[in-house]
């Protein structure tokens, strides 16, 4: 719809300037409806008009004011109404919404700094991060917290921004602060020691709630035990050392059952529930994001997850449509690194986890760097990703662990790999992940009674079918089946979908019954004399 500009004109000569607004209302209407290409044209044609007609009339207008001592009428109230920066800033949020970054950032440069409000401060952060001007984004983000001292997404970005504590507690309370800076700076263990106290003055508070969940699910070697699931009264959280279910507990137990129409960060939920092959739940609850909001990043990486285990191509494209819905959404990113890698596809994953970490770096993102690399057999490249990430993250074990893990690639490097798996190992006593690497060190080495050693210590605390993987592989490959049979069972009954358990169990079985488990099946055999065959025609031809 176009409404005539002698239309315009005549409504205003005529002093009907309620009329006249129509044009910010269909805009409006325009906007809500997603039709940002109609909604800018609209916007743009009211301010043409507001700008050009009134001229036009302002000396009458003027001159009959100046004649009245009444106050202004509501048709000449209503012309004032139409706020030129407010209709910008409506064009900057259809630029936006369209990824038209450098448009949406010529309207909003175009509304003086004294003349935003909060929306708009926050809209210009917003612009200036996602075209990498960070000086620009640090400075209206701290204009959203004099707008809104209680603004906790400012607060957050301002952090990931490399803000210090002492920059930003002047704008906001110390202590969320400084868990916020914590968490950017990688200590998570400290961040969520604050996140915790702050949970106690503030119970059932669903963003400290999730930024907990959120962290642990990105660093699932430190953890909050939720000990009080009566979420009504209050919530007591204990940080400690490595289990994923309570982070399972954050997500299901506190935050769903707080609010079960929340979306954000429920991705990062989704992948907690595979790695604990938990497909019934997941099933659920993608389900029930779909019927909240299909149109989220979250909603999509959710059913990336899903679809990993039946389809990695389907799952693929969910994970690029969640990047194409928001392309500074991290979890889409990390995603599809992950299909790419499992996919045998590591140059393509190499590209998404860089992707990730350009946006904001952490242990996934490293993770997924040092795995790439070492699965095209690039050691020096794994390697520096792994110092980096000893770097940004000098406190962390599990970073300790990855440069460990890239020593252990090759034979030589295995004595270095020891050295950094204990180190791990001192830094943080209960890092299973460190604990399994060294035992299978041990194993390759033909130290298998020192892996055992070292792997019973940890069953006293810890039911991980992992673990009991670990301590079958080791009693099979030293013939003591009976054991290693008790073991395949005990990861089983904690997960009963662990493929490595199954396989396991398989391969023993027959190990029992004194039949070869490398030994080829009959079928097998029929393929492998086949393929030789048709190499041997390809050869002569």
């Amino acid at each position: 719809m176009e409404v005539p500009k002698e239309q315009i004109t005549a409504l205003i000569d005529q002093g009907l300037y309620d009329s006249a607004q129509m044009l910010i209302i269909l805009g409006d209407s325009l906007f809500r409806d997603r039709e940002y290409r109609r909604a800018i044209h609209t916007y743009k044609q009211a301010l043409h008009y507001y700008k050009i007609v009134p001229k036009q009339n302002s000396t009458s207008s003027r001159s009959s004011l100046s004649t009245s001592n009444r106050s202004s009428s509501p048709n000449s109230f209503n012309v004032s109404a139409i706020n030129e920066n407010e209709v910008k800033y409506k064009i900057a949020s259809c630029h936006f919404a369209l990824g038209e970054t450098k448009a949406a950032i010529v309207e909003m440069e175009g509304i003086p700094s004294k003349a935003r409000n909060l929306q708009m401060s926050l809209l210009m952060a917003k612009l200036y991060r996602n075209s990498r001007h960070n000086r620009g984004a640090v400075a209206c983000y701290k204009e959203c917290l004099r707008h809104c001292p209680f603004f906790i997404e400012a607060i957050t970005a301002l952090a990931e921004l490399g803000a210090t504590p002492k920059d930003i507690i002047s704008l906001f309370a110390q202590r969320y602060v400084e868990a916020q800076c914590c968490i950017a700076s990688n200590d998570y263990k400290g961040g969520l020691e604050l996140f915790a106290e702050l949970l106690q003055r503030f119970p059932n508070n669903i963003h400290i709630l999730l930024e907990m969940a959120k962290v642990r699910n990105g660093c699932t070697s430190i953890n909050i035990r939720l000990t009080d699931l009566q979420m009504i009264k209050y919530v007591k959280v204990d940080a400690i050392i490595g289990k994923n279910d309570e982070a399972i507990i954050n997500f299901e137990k506190v935050v769903r059952s707080i609010d079960p129409y929340i979306l954000t960060y429920m991705d990062e939920y989704a992948m907690l529930l595979k790695v604990k092959c938990d497909y019934s739940k997941l099933s659920k609850l993608v389900h029930d994001l779909l019927s909240i909001d299909p149109s989220r990043p979250e909603v999509f990486v959710a059913l990336s997850v899903l679809w990993e285990r039946k389809d990695e191509r389907g799952a693929l494209s969910y994970a690029e449509k969640s990047i194409r819905i928001d392309e500074r959404h991290i979890p889409g990113y990390i995603m599809k690194g992950n299909l790419l890698l499992s996919m045998k596809r590591p140059e393509a994953a190499v590209i998404a986890f860089r992707g990730a970490q350009e946006l904001r770096p952490d242990l996934r993102s490293y993770q997924g760097l040092v795995h790439s690399y070492l699965q095209f057999s690039k050691v020096k490249e794994a390697l520096y990703a792994a110092r980096e990430a000893m770097k940004a993250m000098p406190q962390s074990a599990k970073a300790l662990k990855l440069v460990g893990d890239v020593h252990a690639s090759n034979a030589s490097g295995r004595e270095k790999a020891k050295k950094f798996y204990e180190s791990a190992l001192r830094l943080e006593p209960g890092y299973l992940g460190a604990a399994l690497a060294l035992a299978e060190l041990h194993v390759i080495e033909g130290r298998n009674g020192d892996a055992v050693s070292l792997l019973e210590r940890y069953l006293k605390d810890w039911a991980d079918d992992s673990l009991h993987v670990k301590l079958a592989q080791v009693f099979a490959a030293t013939n003591m089946l009976q054991e290693a049979l008790s073991h395949y069972e005990a990861a089983l009954r904690i997960n009963s979908q662990n493929e490595a358990a199954k396989k396991g169990l398989e391969r023993l079985e027959k190990q029992m019954k004194g039949v070869d488990p490398d030994a080829p099946e009959e079928d097998e055999e029929n393929e492998v004399e086949d393929a030789e065959g048709d190499q041997e025609e390809t050869d002569l031809l």
